[in-house]
């Protein structure tokens, strides 16, 4: 009788395990979305409304809802809005509604073939409101249906009453680029469009760039191949001049706010509108990027007025948000000065009323206001591995709003009195919550805790149920200084304690990054789960310099980059040697761009540390990278000899042990193929051998299907050498 009920039970055993299904790496890089929680779709909240909508049925029907009793009061699919073109006798169709935008409570509005059209849901009509001037990119939506974009380096507006094309712009220097992202996107800036709140005048950037470098990019595809030039300042050479110009309907030509000074050596960062649309405010950082002021400029003659104050810092200042407006008067300006990005309030006269906010953590975003006019914004909390919602009043009682473990986000009614709360953690795969600003108390006491949940809008199944992904684990660790550092580990699926397995560490490393968050999968990328199953240990750590952890931790980096990470990784590399499950003579490291940074200092200033390593798109050189993120983190070249030689992996060349994989995308313009060449050549003539793999044609990331290739290729190299 036991011998049979042993032989039952391994069998369904067995069929167990030949039941599931097996994650493999093709599935993890190209068709990881299957494995993803699927929560409610882009929700949105309709202006002037208590109804929301969100999309389904794989992206071809847009459902709306009432906030208030939970009820379904309307559809749009694309069927209908493509029945409505016919109609209509336009010849185009959608292939799905998440191009819609909300205008009111009956209308959406989307840009179809560089045509803007509105559609009616309730008499199924569509609109054609007017066509943007052909090569139009950067398109940014102003109130009443106007749109700015750019044509090439300019910038044109059209007027939704008129429907006629204004060009605002018109510069033949190739080295002017207007209405478009300066300084390289660095100081939170993603775009060079800024509509004033009336939709009525539009801000934009402007640089030259006469005085930056060109940069030869090798183009393969022509025949014979041609040198293509991008724009790229390296640290301590000639950088762009930025200017501001604004534009209002009626104007002959744009006015340019008065923003002189050292102007070559400035960036100009944190445009806002005042509510009447009467101020812009700007941070202006100066080059050394440790001081910046907030100047206000009066948006119809550009004249400079004050400034309404200053912040100095002996590492880097780096102001990363616009102001958030209040009233006319005043506003709210989010800060590093004490450590901690937390929110001020300010009045247009530079006096700062109160400091809203006391927390020893980081705010990362403002969302609005709710009903009482309590500002609304994003931060980790307690954990800097989440993100919550909080509440502050404007005189400063602060309630956090999301109460559950994990990393959330909101998206807030125009009024404020409600917000969809989506979020997950390792062990929550996806949930949505429609939620209530208002507060409530628990167990009776007096202190609101958290908003007011109101009903459950989804909760995802678990998509790694019936599968052998297993899921990772996160924890902590003591960093040599004392400082709590955040780890995350993938397992194989069928982990044995009494076992061995051999390590790969994956790095970042750099600032501006955080690798491990509490959300699903813990932040981290499927091919890490398909790895482990072949019988590792994937694991990673949040060096000092990481996100989310406030300026002293960030900002020990300074001037030294590279150096206290890798005593950060060695106490990973320690600790992991310490579990009896690890092997610790087999171990590999892989990173990407700074985190190929870390790779190749690892393989190179730890050398016999990693049996194996593979550095992709890596900095070998800070003097060869951009201006605006170098010398922030480095200074200027000239400034800071010892630093730079110190961090030059050039210089190590000599002391490579193991194997070394360096790989670059042949047209990368944000690290340069240079570092990783310069690199090889250091290799060449210390007779050093090692491993280059170009990925041709592609740029910093290597993207679409030829990303299996590369991953495969990773892997691949780490399996060949780790157990060699």
């Amino acid at each position: 009788m036991k011998k049979q009920f042993i032989l039952i039970s391994m069998l369904l055993l067995s069929l167990i395990g030949f039941a599931q299904s097996t994650l493999t790496l093709k599935d993890a890089v190209l068709n990881g979305r299957k494995f993803v929680p699927q929560g409610i779709t882009m929700p949105q909240w309709i202006p002037g409304t208590d109804l929301y909508s969100h999309i389904i049925d794989n992206y071809q029907t847009t459902v709306i809802i009432d906030a208030k009793t939970g009820i379904e009061t309307g559809r749009i699919t694309a069927g209908q809005i493509n029945d409505a073109l016919a109609k209509g006798n336009f010849d185009i169709k959608v292939r799905g509604t998440w191009i819609l935008e909300w205008f009111d409570e009956d209308r959406v509005s989307f840009i179809e073939k560089g045509t803007l059209y509105t559609y009616d849901r309730r008499w199924e009509v569509i609109e054609k409101q007017y066509a943007l001037a052909d090569g139009n990119s950067n398109v940014t939506m102003g109130n009443n249906l106007n749109a700015a974009y750019t044509v090439g380096n300019n910038v044109f507006v059209n007027w939704n009453k008129s429907g006629a094309i204004e060009q605002i712009t018109n510069h033949n220097n190739p080295n002017i680029v207007s209405g478009q992202a300066i300084a390289r996107s660095e100081f939170g800036i993603t775009e060079g469009l800024f509509w004033n709140p009336e939709g009525t005048a539009i801000a934009f950037y402007e640089k030259d760039e006469s005085a930056v470098t060109n940069y030869p990019l090798l183009d393969i595809e022509s025949t014979p191949g041609l040198l293509q030039e991008i724009k790229y300042p390296m640290a301590g050479q000639g950088s762009e001049y930025a200017r501001v110009g604004v534009f209002r309907k009626g104007q002959s030509k744009p006015v340019y706010l008065e923003t002189d000074g050292q102007e070559h050596d400035q960036y100009l960062t944190n445009l806002s509108w005042s509510p009447d649309g009467k101020t812009i405010l700007l941070a202006i950082v100066n080059r050394a990027q440790n001081h910046y002021d907030v100047v206000a400029f009066n948006t119809k003659n550009g004249k400079r007025g004050k400034t309404l104050f200053s912040v100095d810092n002996n590492k880097w200042a780096e102001p990363e948000y616009p102001a958030f407006w209040v009233s006319n008067k005043e506003f709210i300006w989010m800060s590093e000065m004490d450590s901690f990005m937390n929110l001020y309030l300010y009045n247009t006269k530079g006096e700062m009323i109160q400091k809203l906010t006391e927390n020893a953590f980081v705010a990362t975003e403002i969302l609005g206001r709710d009903m009482s006019g309590d500002i609304l914004f994003m931060a980790t909390g307690d954990d800097a591995r989440e993100s919550h919602l909080f509440s502050v009043s404007l005189k400063g009682k602060q309630i956090q709003l999301t109460s559950e473990n994990g990393y959330h986000s909101a998206t807030i009614q125009e009024g404020g009195h409600y917000f969809i709360d989506s979020y997950s953690s390792v062990n929550v795969p996806a949930k949505d919550v429609l939620m209530s600003t208002e507060s409530h108390s628990l167990l009776g006491l007096q202190r609101a805790i958290s908003g007011k949940s109101i009903r459950d809008l989804d909760e995802a199944a678990d998509p790694f149920e019936g599968t052998n992904i297993r899921k990772p684990e996160l924890g902590s660790i003591m960093g040599p200084d004392g400082s709590i550092l955040y780890t995350r580990s993938y397992k194989p699926f069928d982990f044995d304690p009494s076992k061995k397995y051999p390590v790969l560490v994956y790095v970042y490393g750099g600032p501006h990054a955080q690798m491990i968050t509490n959300r699903w999968n813990g932040g981290g990328p499927l091919w890490m789960n398909e790895f482990a199953n072949r019988g590792y240990i994937v694991f990673t750590i949040d060096n000092r310099g990481s996100a989310h952890r406030g300026t002293d931790f960030e900002q020990q980096i300074h001037r030294k980059l590279g150096t206290v990470e890798m005593e950060d990784q060695l106490a990973g590399v320690a600790y992991l040697k310490s579990l009896p499950y690890i092997d610790g003579d087999r171990m590999a490291v892989h990173g990407w761009s700074y985190g190929g940074f870390m790779t190749t200092s690892l393989m190179l200033r730890q050398p016999g540390v990693f049996k194996a390593g593979v550095a992709g798109g890596p900095v070998t050189d800070w003097k060869y990278y951009e201006v605006m993120y170098g010398e922030r983190y480095m200074d200027r070249p000239e400034e800071n000899i010892e630093g730079y030689a110190s961090s030059r992996l050039h210089n190590y060349a000599q002391n490579l042990e193991g194997k070394l994989l360096l790989i670059h995308g042949t047209v990368d313009d944000v690290v340069v193929m240079q570092h990783n060449l310069s690199l090889v050549k250091a290799f060449v003539d210390e007779g050093i051998q090692m491993d280059f793999f170009p990925y041709p044609m592609h740029p910093h990331n290597v993207r679409g299907k030829d990303r299996l290739h590369l991953m495969t290729k990773v892997l691949d190299y780490v399996e060949d050498h780790i157990n060699n």
